[in-house]
């Protein structure tokens, strides 16, 4: 198949291409606008394979997005590009809503005109698969996970445009028969990932010797998903799930912030440990916590499991260590992206 991904630059599309490239057995074209987290590094292992292509286009932009389908002429379109990150989208929300909404609106303008004119049986084949998140569904307490029929309550700028943009996908399968899948996900760990998220910016001021920030008491609970897990349950949806249908993707790791700072600073002890012999953990600094900061997020993907054969191959321990191993391993990645792009400085204050 004519595989679209929009956004395949970032953290979790990269993977996805990567995957599907290797494999072979789809071409691939790779849709990003590449912003400050946008990073073809991520894709060096596979940029020069035939069935693999790059354009860079803003998926807001309807002629370039239009151009692309006309060429390409795509079986499926998976659709990462979205601004993600939370506190970014507290100190200015109108980027998010730009290309988390208007860029999904776009896209789905596009994919509707292009799947209209498709031939049998293509048409019958063709999927629009909208990657989202477990944010949407607002804040869990200390009980409870969310599932595929929870209420949708986003609680900060980046969820409330990631939620309107699923209605809208859902909208176009209702009113115009687009065949649509939607994914909701928890947070995301891995290679590759972008150093202002909990995982790698922890790993990278502790190797500096900086404060390590934990917002709050460090109580806040999420559920964490290796991301070439996630890759491989998305290609899962675009080729096995039913249009209309959501799935939800979690990895059964739900871990307290603190606990994930702290076996981050046990792992580097092992792997690279301080020239004083002391561990990383004393440079835990609790710090204000930002508005709106939901305390729970826990995923229920036992429908994914159950209907498509889906469940995540990484226990958080051993996705950690390969993470943080990772990262040791790859400065050649990280720090161009610490000079040009993000020095680790703290986000999210102006709320």
């Amino acid at each position: 198949m004519n595989v679209l991904v929009t956004g395949g630059a970032g953290f979790i599309g990269s993977a996805l291409v990567r995957q599907l490239v290797a494999q072979g057995k789809h071409r691939v074209l790779n849709l990003d606008k590449l912003t400050y987290a946008g990073t073809l590094s991520s894709l060096d292992s596979i940029a020069n394979r035939p069935n693999y292509e790059f354009v860079q286009a803003d998926i807001a932009d309807a002629a370039a997005v239009g151009a692309v389908f006309g060429r390409f002429d795509p079986d499926v379109v998976v659709h990462l590009a979205a601004e993600s990150h939370v506190d970014r989208s507290i100190d200015g929300p109108g980027e998010f809503i730009q290309t988390n909404i208007v860029g999904t609106f776009t896209l789905l303008q596009a994919a509707l005109a292009h799947w209209r004119a498709l031939p049998e049986p293509r048409r019958a084949g063709f999927r629009f698969h909208h990657v989202s998140t477990d944010e949407v569904y607002g804040s869990l307490g200390a009980e409870g996970l969310f599932t595929e029929e929870t209420p949708y309550d986003p609680r900060s700028p980046y969820s409330a445009s990631k939620a309107g943009s699923d209605h809208l996908v859902s909208a176009w399968h209702h009113t115009y028969g687009l065949p649509t899948l939607i994914t909701n996900c928890s947070n995301n760990y891995g290679p590759f990932h972008f150093p202002e998220k909990l995982i790698p910016l922890v790993t990278l001021k502790a190797l500096e010797g900086a404060p390590l920030p934990v917002y709050g008491k460090g109580e806040n609970v999420r559920d964490w998903l290796f991301v070439e897990d996630h890759a491989r349950a998305l290609q899962t949806v675009f080729e096995r799930g039913v249009p209309g249908q959501t799935y939800n993707v979690g990895g059964n790791a739900e871990r307290q912030n603190i606990e994930v700072v702290r076996r981050i600073c046990a792992t580097l002890d092992r792997l690279r440990p301080r020239a004083d012999g002391k561990s990383y953990a004393g440079q835990i600094s609790f710090v204000t916590d930002r508005p709106g900061h939901d305390l729970r997020y826990a995923i229920d993907a036992s429908k994914l499991k159950r209907e498509l054969g889906w469940e995540p191959r990484e226990t958080f321990e051993s996705g950690l260590e390969k993470t943080v191993t990772w990262y040791l391993e790859n400065e050649s990645w990280w720090r161009p992206i610490q000079q040009r792009a993000y020095g680790g400085q703290r986000l999210g204050l102006k709320g």
